[in-house]
């Protein structure tokens, strides 16, 4: 009976002491499930305080900007610098003309910088003028200025105007026509000049052109005709405005029909006898002095008439 008591005591004991290890197992297990459930809301918990810090951050730095972008820098005032003379525009624009060879300049002054330049009888667009005597012009698209010394309200007559034979339609060949008209035929003299030139010189020259007349070397033996000519029209011309000068007949090579001595005393008549309010260009002595190229012994080659037309040039500058 006693072994049977003792037996069943062992149980018990046993059975307890498998239930006690069970409590004890399942309060472990249940500790260490609260201590992850707590990490992992511990782990959440700082990551959404991170991201509420981030989210306030964004929303100050937001704030930021909108109140930075509310204040408004004071802009300085932009102010144009006063030009040194006044425009007055007109309501609508006029056609005048360039008088000569002109630049077109970004302001009313030589100093200013130039946008191009225009030749003489340029058609242009005035829009309105200065009170420094320069018109406000538009000119390919942009405002110009040009020199009211240089433009006129009616088409003017040519600058420069060369009448005379063969020799002068070379000098056209060589040099242009611009600012310059011609009025010329090749093999002609006095005959010529009287009945056709005379009425075209007319056509070209008026008030401000200089006219240059070279007759001589195909009719020496004329002299005084074209004395009489030339001095017979020299008031019409003064009257038109026209500076008129005659060139000596200019040398030439070896030429059958055509001394040097001839040409000189054709020269020396016309010096003496034209109206001295003809101007005189020694042409003569100047190609004798600087040398000429000639291919036929009558007439020059190209650089030779550009020197010669450089001279005529650089004669009527110094009488200006």
């Amino acid at each position: 009976m006693r072994n049977k008591k003792n037996c069943k005591n062992q149980i018990v004991l046993v059975s307890f002491a498998a239930a006690f290890s069970v409590m004890i197992f399942s309060g472990l297990m249940a500790d260490r499930k609260i201590s992850t459930v707590e990490a992992a809301q511990s782990e959440v918990s700082a990551a959404t305080t991170e991201v509420s810090m981030e989210i306030a951050s964004a929303e100050i730095s937001i704030d930021d900007a909108v109140v930075a972008s509310s204040i408004i820098e004071p802009q300085e005032e932009v102010v144009e610098p006063e030009l040194p003379y006044v425009v007055t525009e007109y309501e609508t624009a006029v056609t005048m003309y360039a008088s000569d060879t002109i630049n077109v300049r970004t302001g009313a002054g030589t100093d200013y910088d130039r946008l191009g330049r225009l030749s003489w009888g340029s058609q242009l667009e005035v829009t309105g003028e200065t009170d420094n005597n320069w018109y406000e012009v538009s000119y390919k698209g942009n405002t110009g200025y040009i020199s009211g010394d240089y433009v006129v309200t009616e088409m003017p007559s040519i600058p420069y105007l060369f009448v005379g034979d063969s020799r002068t339609v070379q000098l056209k060949m060589a040099v242009g026509s611009t600012d310059k008209a011609y009025v010329a035929k090749v093999g002609e003299g006095y005959s010529w000049f009287k009945n056709t030139a005379i009425s075209e010189i007319q056509e070209y020259a008026g008030n401000g052109t200089t006219m240059i007349i070279n007759f001589g070397v195909n009719d020496l033996a004329n002299a005084s005709n074209y004395i009489n000519l030339v001095n017979s029209y020299i008031d019409t011309w003064i009257n038109a405005g026209i500076t008129v000068y005659y060139s000596s007949v200019t040398p030439v090579g070896s030429y059958p029909t055509v001394s040097n001595a001839q040409i000189e005393s054709f020269n020396a008549k016309l010096q003496a006898e034209l109206d001295p309010r003809i101007k005189w260009i020694d042409s003569y002595s100047y190609l004798i002095q600087t040398g000429f190229n000639t291919s036929d012994g009558l007439h020059y080659d190209k650089s030779t008439y550009k020197n010669l037309y450089s001279y005529y040039m650089s004669v009527v500058a110094t009488d200006i």
